[in-house]
């Protein structure tokens, strides 16, 4: 298991976080439709001459990604195969809320994926919430019952405090410096650094906030694999989201309809195909299958080979991954 430490969230409710700072009014024009342009500061174009081989990460980021993955690289590597049915849960929520699902790294660095994870300070579950904040997101915590542990419900309740995280800041880097410390020290190290830029301001922030945000850009790219960091801006999101080449024409994708229960999410995977690209050609598949029974599938050809190849194994896997989404 992968040794973290548990972070301490502070226990203002959010309508005090929320409403104590004229950031809100100064950003209530961003907007959420594309969240991933949130991630724009941790990447750059060029390729970096560097042992990582990563061809977008932040220069300023490698030292501390590399010593991470002296520490922690063989362990997380092995929670990228035990750890997958939870990142499938994970990655569902996230997607239905609208946000990145490689956020899923920040429930790796607060609990290692532990639903009864506790902290000193009494945060519990694998988002790691004190009982006031979780209350305030809609779950129940109480003597009898303690929804902090349900990894379903609790991974909802991150979607929405992220989600009021990315209204107030619009980049992913400070919503996750603001989840692991407050709003409050975001907003002072913006202050005083009369910056909105993660990497200007983090000398401001205190330094467990500042290494909770490193952490996560290093278990970001441990577990997506070397040359794998899937993060884009919308821009760069069509060649580098998961190295996904040009899309292709409409003459080099087949459709197949198809019935029963499959799942998105484990079809891309099997078909070796990022999930983005997927939607894109299969707009809506979960919420159509489920309701109509039935979905005209369209893939590349290559990809529709993988799926008629690995029907049976695909069925398989997105029946047990339903169930276990079904499970409370």
């Amino acid at each position: 298991m992968v040794t973290l430490t548990l972070k301490h969230h502070a226990t203002e409710t959010l309508q005090q976080t929320l409403q104590a700072d004229t950031l809100r009014t100064d950003s209530a024009n961003k907007t959420t439709s594309d969240p991933k342009d949130g991630f724009k500061d941790l990447f750059e174009k060029k390729a970096g001459e560097n042992d990582l081989n990563t061809v977008n990460l932040n220069p300023r980021a490698v030292s501390f990604v590399q010593d991470y993955m002296e520490k922690f690289g063989d362990n997380l590597d092995k929670m990228k195969t035990w750890g997958q049915p939870y990142f499938d849960i994970m990655d569902n929520i996230l997607a239905k809320h609208g946000l990145p699902t490689e956020l899923k790294y920040l429930s790796v660095i607060e609990s290692a994926l532990k639903s009864y994870a506790v902290s000193w300070a009494g945060a519990v579950g694998p988002w790691q919430f004190m009982p006031a904040t979780a209350r305030t997101l809609g779950l129940r915590v109480n003597k009898r019952i303690d929804e902090r542990t349900d990894f379903q419900k609790s991974t909802h309740a991150a979607a929405r405090y992220l989600t009021d995280l990315y209204t107030i800041y619009g980049d992913w880097l400070l919503v996750i410096a603001a989840y692991n410390g407050g709003p409050g020290n975001v907003n002072s190290a913006i202050r005083k650094s009369g910056s909105k830029n993660f990497w200007d301001l983090q000398y401001y922030l205190p330094a467990e906030s500042r290494n909770h945000v490193k952490k996560f850009i290093a278990t970001h790219y441990i577990m997506e694999g070397e040359g794998g960091v899937t993060t884009a801006t919308k821009k760069e999101a069509q060649n580098l989201l998961l190295n996904t080449v040009a899309e292709p024409s409409t003459a080099e994708v087949g459709m197949m309809n198809i019935s029963g229960k499959y799942h998105s999410l484990v079809i891309s995977r099997f078909v070796q195909m990022n999930i983005v690209e997927f939607s894109r050609l299969n707009p809506n598949f979960d919420k159509t299958l489920a309701e109509s029974g039935s979905f005209d599938l369209r893939l590349p050809a290559d990809k529709m080979l993988l799926f008629q190849a690995n029907k049976p194994q695909i069925l398989e896997q997105s029946i047990k991954l339903l169930l276990t989404m079904d499970g409370r």
